[in-house]
């Protein structure tokens, strides 16, 4: 492709029609993470600390990422760069062991706290935007495009361990839960126990994510064609009217089916690869 810096046509040999701009978010400096957060205390719910403070044992079970709270603030005497704060909010269940009963499942409510630096570079211009409202005059969004937007990907967490302490051994600094978003404090149908309590529970937890920072961004691409769906819409009526035995005629054979995995006829992978290969009753060989 030629150089081009500007829209429009591009007459060239190849198959680019034109170069076009198009608005898009810039990733501005990335990077991922494998967290293995330990002693990570959990605030259960009312019963489940009745629960807890009963048993003898806890056993992990799952845990669930329920909210990130993600915020970014400028690194002062380091232009372009931007510290992004993350707090990953989880869901914790084990099963407490109270004496020779069936194990009890506990559940409630564990934080996980980090900061990363990374570039994102510098801009001072302010983006205004505006919003048709249907029966009403258009709405105005002011941003300033100083602050680069944080994004965080993260998968479910991985609960490695849990572990009961007596409350007067833990010697730890244990974070506030008081300040909890509107969305977390829902996903409990018991308040929270913050004090008070003769045990607590702690987890390990494995945490992969991966955090940018981006900027929105004109670019210009080169345009080959209109993005047009090859596949056809197919017609459910139609398949409904049509022959069952036609139908049924057009799905192959499932073979694997009928046989264990690792035998030797009809398994991919398998040492015979004929596939008229037939097996007698009493003979193990293909002919």
């Amino acid at each position: 492709m030629p150089e081009v810096n500007q829209s429009g046509p591009v007459f060239d040999s190849s198959c680019i029609r034109e170069a076009v701009c198009v608005h898009t978010k810039k990733i501005m400096d990335s990077c991922r993470d494998k967290d293995c957060v330990e002693e990570l205390r959990v605030y259960l719910t009312r019963e489940s600390q009745n629960c807890l403070d009963r048993a003898c044992s806890v056993k992990a079970r799952s845990a669930e990422l329920l909210y990130t709270v993600v915020d970014v603030e400028p690194v002062l005497f380091h232009n372009g760069f931007y510290a992004v704060d993350i707090t990953y909010y989880y869901k914790i269940i084990v099963d407490a062991v109270i004496g020779a009963n069936r194990p009890s499942t506990v559940y409630g409510l564990s934080r996980f706290c980090k900061r990363v630096m990374l570039y994102g570079g510098e801009g001072s211009a302010k983006v205004f935007s505006s919003k048709t409202v249907l029966g009403g005059m258009d709405e105005q969004n002011m941003a300033q495009c100083n602050m680069p937007q944080a994004v965080v990907e993260a998968v479910e967490p991985i609960i490695l361990s849990a572990k009961m302490m007596d409350s007067c051994d833990c010697r730890r600094c244990d974070y506030d839960c008081s300040d909890l978003p509107g969305c977390i404090s829902s996903c409990f149908d018991d308040e929270l126990v913050v004090s008070g309590d003769s045990r607590r529970l702690y987890v390990t937890l494995g945490q992969f994510s991966i955090i940018r920072l981006e900027r929105d961004t004109q670019l210009l691409l080169p345009c080959y064609d209109y993005c047009i769906p090859t596949k056809e819409c197919s017609d459910v009526s139609c398949e409904q009217e049509c022959d069952p035995c036609e139908i049924f005629s057009k799905i192959n054979f499932p073979v694997s089916e009928f046989f264990p995995k690792g035998s030797g006829c009809g398994t991919p992978g398998a040492p015979h690869q004929n596939q008229n290969c037939s097996c007698n009753c009493g003979n193990h060989n293909c002919r």
